[in-house]
């Protein structure tokens, strides 16, 4: 019996082995999926997203499944409330930085007709296929990562540092990390000539 190679970073945790084998490196062009991992990855910064996915249940029953419409209208009181709650992340900060994000993404939607539209600008709406042979290759940021947290941080986006978005670029699909051993990455790469 032959086992099945995957990126070292997913271990045996039956989440994190699901979460790899079905969704990361997946090109997403699902304005309500970019926002949830834009949440999320939000969540995570300074945490393991072992952490996160252990929670996203509780994200998504807390904050609306991710209705940005619903979450930017948000008052004090109840993101008080969010914070309560041991479901999610209890970071003032991070709670708080929903509704901003929520806002700033609905004004960057309206003006690119759609926030996929806006993210898949920055790599000419095609994912990018690297070929690292371990994950010690992979980088924690990039010139793309950069200029991406560069222009949300300037429309008004709040936890979209490099690294963050670079995680967030690993997670829709707009990059194939998947190591080459992996049998993820030739999936993922042929998902990507399909994209769009």
């Amino acid at each position: 019996m032959t086992m099945t190679k995957r990126c070292t970073w997913c271990g045996d945790d039956p989440l994190y082995v699901k979460y790899h084998d079905e969704e990361w490196g997946v090109p997403v062009w699902d304005d309500e999926t970019l926002f949830e991992f834009l949440i999320l990855e939000g969540a995570q910064a300074g945490l393991s997203w072992i952490t996160i996915l252990r929670k996203r249940e509780g994200y998504r029953t807390l904050f609306d499944n991710f209705d940005a419409k619903k979450i930017a209208r948000y008052r004090d009181s109840k993101l008080d409330k969010i914070l309560l709650d041991p479901a999610i992340i209890r970071n003032k900060l991070k709670v708080y930085g929903a509704r901003k994000n929520a806002r700033a993404f609905l004004e960057t939607q309206a003006e690119f007709g759609s926030f996929a539209n806006y993210m898949w600008d920055f790599v000419d709406g095609t994912p990018i296929q690297n070929r690292w042979k371990s994950m010690k290759q992979v980088p924690a940021t990039t010139p793309i990562s950069d200029a991406i947290s560069k222009d949300m941080k300037k429309r008004g986006f709040t936890f979209v540092g490099s690294t963050i978005m670079y995680a967030h670029m690993q997670a829709t699909g707009m990059v194939n990390d998947h190591t080459t051993d992996c049998y993820r990455h030739k999936e993922c790469a042929a998902l990507g000539k399909k994209a769009r």
